[in-house]
């Protein structure tokens, strides 16, 4: 069977849409910063957008690679802090009178993130199912906020599914000893432990 060779601009699309992200974060800030919450939310929930096209091309066209996956966790990564900084600045009534749900997703997430730089020395790039659904509420929750107002129950949702995603994640970290990227979910894990090493 004869491989599929695909354009080089097809291949490199969503590692473009993971620097795109990436160079958003720092126009987030300084817009926020500005006090300029129409632009903020719409650069916003554009780089959400790419977060959702860069995974569906990679898939679709099996363009999954190291680096990618790399790229992709950092971005998601950055543009989580922003969007809670924008909230804080736009909408810090959201956060404040929802103080201990806020505290929890950022405490697992952090916990999270500390444990795959102490185990892996990168962050973790599982991708996991629960995970993109995470972003997708997520994102339909900070789309929602900025363009039509707060939405309680997506808050709820989104926030505790990401606790759940994170301690997922952390006992997907506790069974795979190397990094290793796109894992669907612990369920995984469990049943490729002993197969499962770093991707070359």
């Amino acid at each position: 069977m004869v491989a599929t060779v695909r354009p080089m601009w097809v291949r490199q699309l969503p590692n473009a849409f993971s620097i795109a992200r990436l160079l958003a974060v720092p126009v987030l800030f300084v817009l926020a910063g500005q006090g300029r919450e129409t632009a903020f939310g719409w650069l916003l929930i554009a780089a959400l957008l790419t977060d959702i096209a860069d995974g569906y091309i990679a898939r679709t066209f099996s363009l999954q690679s190291r680096l990618g996956a790399i790229l992709d966790s950092t971005a998601d990564s950055l543009i989580l802090v922003v969007a809670l900084y924008g909230t804080w600045v736009f909408h810090r009534d959201v956060i404040t009178e929802h103080p201990w749900i806020f505290a929890g997703a950022i405490l697992l997430w952090l916990t999270s993130d500390a444990v795959a730089l102490w185990r892996y020395r990168r962050l973790t790039s599982f991708h996991t199912y629960l995970s993109k659904v995470v972003t997708n509420v997520l994102g339909l929750f900070v789309g929602w906020l900025f363009v039509f107002g707060f939405e309680p129950w997506l808050l709820y949702l989104g926030l505790g599914l990401s606790m759940l995603a994170s301690l997922e994640e952390l006992a997907i970290m506790r069974v795979l000893p190397e990094w290793q990227a796109d894992v669907p979910g612990l369920w995984w894990a469990l049943r490729n432990r002993r197969d499962v090493g770093t991707p070359k």
